[in-house]
């Protein structure tokens, strides 16, 4: 699988971005794909991720009610749609995919894009 993700830059506190991931490869109705990030000087977490079964969403608490992933079949794309920002938030943003059902770690992600920076400034 090749993943390829792009929308970061730089937004002010309270403000709104949009990652896309665009994916290739294999079928992408058959692999859950998801967001993981990792800020200066932390491990990686995971954000949330959309499954390939029934296109379930799920998301780490710290975004819960301010992210939104959602993903387009017909597009082989999933998006993460990121409000209320926090300077907290800021890091690399990765776009992962993985053969699971429910992955919840960055190591349950088998593919990687590469990253794309998201800087919230206070």
């Amino acid at each position: 699988v090749q993943l390829q993700a792009s929308g970061g830059g730089l937004v002010q506190a309270g403000g709104s971005l949009r990652l896309s991931c665009a994916a290739s490869g294999r079928t992408f109705s058959s692999i859950t794909v998801g967001w993981v990030r990792q800020a200066p000087g932390k491990e990686r977490e995971f954000v949330g991720a959309s499954s390939w079964s029934r296109g379930r969403t799920y998301y780490t608490d710290s975004v819960k009610g301010r992210f939104i992933i959602s993903r387009d079949d017909a597009k082989n794309t999933v998006y993460l749609q990121m409000n209320s920002l926090k300077p907290e938030d800021t890091a690399i943003y990765y776009c992962a995919a993985s053969d699971w059902r429910t992955p919840r770690e960055p190591t349950d992600f088998g593919f990687w894009g590469q990253g794309t920076q998201v800087t919230v400034s206070s």
